[in-house]
């Protein structure tokens, strides 16, 4: 996530500086073809390219609607897991209280190791469902043809996924989980899941013991019903890809106007004389370039989970419910929050 309020010169040139350079090839080629050649060979009615940019336009606006609608589901969803986390630390906290139905009452020692356990195995399920979203999908932009490949490596390592240390992340997993459950871990596909259920047979374990009664244990259960479902939606944005005839068309229909676009707008600046064949070149650079931008925006923003600088900053608020977690069980070893790094925030 951006977190600086408007983008500088250098960022958008980061971003967009290539589809500059091709733009203006392409409009100083056929401009020059117009000026040496008998111009009316590449004449077209500018009305028809008019039309056909309108529609364009409301392709792309309707694209990059979906696009960030995408983008803030996945925000509202991880809001809810932040607070679904915290309901589950403080009800851990407040229902593991021991001595029900008549069994002895637990020790406080006793107490507080379920309680760190069962805080402990959340925090690693927060990390393992961060990093169960960064899997790559085969239509996000790493899996793309060579250039678009190395152009998103690139922008990973300036601007994602290679501004941080995973291996730092992977050892939180590590230490919150016992060692049985990471071998038993290992051979799971999905371990989010796997370490949602180990909360379960957890919790029915305590219950069997008469650590919670049957009120506590439903409301707990409840909490991981919940969290099963915001790692379902959070899923649901992952695996299910925006729609390829409204993703793909609208880069062929925006890649059509450009093609089009000087054949209809140089007579017009011929009218003006020889110098208006020139002088159309940056105007139809900046024109083309205004749409590819629409284009690019809603491309790099439909994939939240993607491992890029537009992604949810799940490695941060991953960090955060940590460290509230961390402070309710009264630890003293907090880690720090994630800061930004090059004005992004993972």
């Amino acid at each position: 996530m951006y977190i600086y309020k408007s983008f500088g010169v250098k960022g958008i040139l980061s971003f967009s500086g290539g589809h500059i350079a091709w733009l203006t090839l392409w409009m100083t080629a056929v401009a020059a073809l117009y000026y040496y050649t008998d111009g009316s060979v590449f004449y077209v009615s500018w009305i028809p390219v008019s039309v056909i940019g309108t529609a364009v336009a409301f392709y792309v606006g309707f694209k990059n609607n979906q696009s960030y609608d995408r983008m803030w589901e996945a925000r509202k969803i991880w809001g809810a897991i932040v607070n679904s986390s915290r309901e589950w630390g403080t009800a851990v906290k407040g229902y593991s209280i021991g001595g029900f139905e008549g069994k002895e009452a637990l020790s406080d020692q006793e107490l507080d190791e379920i309680k760190t356990r069962l805080i402990h195995r959340h925090i690693a399920w927060l990390y393992q469902l961060r990093l169960n979203l960064l899997v790559p999908t085969e239509w996000e932009h790493i899996n793309q043809g060579f250039h678009v490949a190395r152009t998103t490596e690139n922008r990973m390592k300036r601007f994602g996924l290679g501004l941080i240390k995973d291996r730092d992340h992977e050892d939180v997993i590590q230490r919150c989980t016992s060692k049985e459950e990471q071998a038993i871990m290992a051979d799971k596909k999905n371990k989010a899941t796997f370490l949602v259920d180990r909360q379960g047979e957890d919790l029915k374990a305590l219950y069997e013991a008469g650590v919670i009664d049957s009120f506590r244990h439903t409301s707990l259960q409840k909490i991981l019903g919940d969290l099963y479902i915001h790692q379902g939606r959070c899923e649901r944005i992952k695996k299910f890809p925006f729609p390829r005839q409204y993703a793909n068309m609208s880069f062929i229909f925006v890649s059509i106007f450009i093609f089009l676009l000087p054949f209809g707008l140089l007579p017009q600046f011929a009218e003006m004389g020889s110098y208006g064949i020139w002088v159309a070149i940056p105007i139809l650079v900046v024109v083309s370039w205004i749409y590819m931008m629409m284009e690019l925006i809603g491309d790099y923003s439909e994939n939240p989970f993607e491992g890029l600088g537009n992604d949810i900053p799940m490695l941060s608020l991953c960090r955060t419910i940590e460290i509230d977690l961390r402070q309710m069980l009264d630890e003293k070893e907090i880690p720090p929050g994630i800061e930004a790094n090059n004005g992004v925030l993972m």
